[in-house]
């Protein structure tokens, strides 16, 4: 994921054993990072604030960070909710909501289900036509 300004990369890597939360800059050479704690994946730059959001253990994680030309500071990164058992999310334009998607008891035991309605509104068209017609 590129930060919103377009310098820095984070990332997700297994090389130390477990997947955790890395930031490099981007594009070129420089350091590294680690922003997460204890594991993390899905990091997700917050447009608004200086923030880094990542999926840890216990939910989704938060991370606010420092930039200054080619240092990247973090500081420790603090539970921003709890969440079970997610599958996906995504972070609101405004920098302060989640859309997460997280699995049901019935969705573990038998898989996951969506449904994508393409087209609705000639499929709409097609169920409900227009009256007189």
């Amino acid at each position: 994921m590129i930060s919103p300004d377009g310098r820095w990369l984070a990332y997700q890597s297994d090389e130390s054993g477990s997947d955790e939360v890395y930031v490099r800059r981007f594009p070129g050479p420089g350091g590294k990072w680690l922003v997460s704690a204890g594991g993390g994946h899905g990091p997700i730059w917050s447009s608004k604030k200086q923030e880094l959001f990542y999926v840890g253990s216990e939910g989704i994680m938060v991370a606010n960070y420092t930039a200054n030309g080619d240092m990247f500071v973090a500081v420790k990164p603090r539970l921003w909710t709890k969440v079970k058992d997610l599958v996906d999310y995504s972070l609101a334009p405004d920098g302060r909501r989640f859309a997460v998607v997280q699995a049901g008891a019935s969705d573990r035991e038998s898989g996951a289900q969506v449904t994508f309605l393409m087209n609705f509104f000639d499929e709409l068209r097609r169920r409900a036509p227009a009256a007189g017609k």
